[in-house]
């Protein structure tokens, strides 16, 4: 799904990765909503040990389902999760689609990063 919504495939090293940190339980959830009998949108939450800290990351929604609230519905059910949990305090690298609706959601900007990658 995430690779149809990015236009771009995952490194199967990244999927391994999710995999062997799901089965150490060290608290990464990832959630998913389904429609149509699909998956089709994705994200993820990141507890941050030992502080009130959660990240929300790689949410990602197929075009076909943009814009009806399944990216702002499961980015709500991450931050109860979070809030459960004990987390107070939320951080996320977003892009410029994903930042609007995650400042409508309560989130406030206060700094930028540029990310870079060695391929």
């Amino acid at each position: 799904m995430t690779d149809e919504a990015f236009g771009e495939p995952t490194d199967s090293r990244t999927a391994d990765a999710m995999l062997d940190r799901l089965a150490r339980k060290d608290g990464m959830e990832l959630w998913v909503a389904e429609a149509d009998g699909r998956i089709v949108s994705s994200g993820r939450l990141e507890p941050v040990p030992e502080s009130e800290f959660a990240g929300i990351w790689g949410g990602a929604t197929l075009s076909a389902y943009r814009g009806h609230g399944i990216y702002r519905a499961l980015t709500a059910a991450r931050a109860r999760s979070a809030i459960a949990h004990g987390k107070t305090l939320a951080h996320s690298e977003s892009t410029e689609f994903s930042r609007p609706i995650l400042e409508q959601s309560g989130l406030l900007r206060i700094s930028t990063n540029t990310p870079y990658w060695r391929k």
